[in-house]
């Protein structure tokens, strides 16, 4: 069984499982995982400038998601809203 003998380093099946594609997987999601928590950092920052400067976060989150949305869906929406507070009296 000579050459068959493998160091941890390459990219050998241990248990069926290739450890260095492994590893590469894990790097790759953690490495994104840093990137995401500096991205809601920087939302953070800018939703604290918008309040500085007197916008309604609230409001700008509530806008966001309105444009994530597709415009039917949207008016859709808006119009249930409209009936369910004629049906509320206010």
């Amino acid at each position: 069984m000579d050459g068959e003998h493998f160091s941890g380093d390459d990219d050998a099946a241990v248990g069926g499982i290739a450890a260095d594609r492994l590893r590469s997987i894990i790097e790759r999601v953690e490495r994104l995982e840093e990137e995401r928590k500096a991205l809601a950092g920087d939302i953070k920052d800018i939703f604290t400038e918008a309040k500085s400067a007197g916008f309604d976060v609230k409001v700008i989150r509530q806008i966001i998601r309105l444009r994530k949305q597709e415009p039917a869906e949207v008016e859709e929406q808006e119009t249930l809203l409209d009936i369910y507070r004629r049906a509320l009296g206010m």
